[in-house]
């Protein structure tokens, strides 16, 4: 299994992007965001990878965070979603509005990625929402190493890789604490998506007092 390609980019097309690793080139496809985070032609890059096998095919398919990463796995779980739809649906989405869809149950949202119908976004929703917490409390995540003179990559100055996104630490944050109120994983996921859908932030105790006034019983 490749977990992680890390080398200089060839070119970057319509829905793939060529790594070369010492020599090497690397056809890794990728959904249409993170295309659009990846430096120039000729910088350096590393991106986490899943490797789909087939009988007279394999593909490579790169992701920039572990919960991009995780979610295009979840996703494939659901009959009728390929890998295809999975990069369609993160390349609309992206991994936190995936999460934020699926916690809230708008598969309205999710029906708006390129060729999802609308009984498969709701197929999404119905068979992940009591798996979106798990994927949520990863947070943000560690953007994968370039790692300059590693067994991968070596001679190749050091370069950023893309930047996770802040507000996943705070999501995972607050996930954690709800959890440890005692609210069940699905309650507070949706609680969370609910708090970040109306402007609650990146901050984690700003996050956390919207989660639990949504939480609070009415009346």
């Amino acid at each position: 299994m490749i977990g992680k390609v890390a080398g200089r980019i060839d070119y970057i097309a319509e829905d793939h992007v060529l790594i070369d690793v010492k020599g090497i080139g690397y056809l890794v496809y990728c959904s249409e965001r993170t295309l659009r985070s990846l430096p120039r032609a000729g910088e350096a890059v590393a991106l986490y990878t899943d490797l789909l096998v087939r009988e007279d095919n394999l593909q490579l398919f790169g992701f920039t965070s572990l919960v991009e990463k995780e979610w295009y796995r979840l996703l494939l779980t659901v009959q009728g979603v390929g890998a295809k739809a999975s990069l369609a649906m993160l390349s609309a989405l992206g991994p936190d509005g995936v999460s934020r869809a699926i916690a809230l149950g708008d598969w309205g949202a999710v029906k708006a990625a390129k060729g999802i119908g609308p009984k498969t976004a709701q197929r999404v929703v119905m068979e992940l929402k009591d798996k979106a917490p798990a994927i949520m409390a990863l947070g943000a995540g560690p953007a994968p190493d370039i790692g300059q003179g590693d067994d991968v990559l070596e001679d190749i100055a050091p370069v950023s890789a893309p930047v996770a996104q802040v507000g996943g630490a705070a999501q995972s944050e607050a996930l954690s604490a709800l959890s440890n109120l005692g609210y069940a994983p699905s309650e507070a996921a949706s609680a969370i998506a609910q708090a970040q859908e109306n402007g609650g932030g990146e901050d984690t105790a700003a996050l956390i007092r919207q989660a639990l006034r949504l939480l609070a019983p009415k009346g």
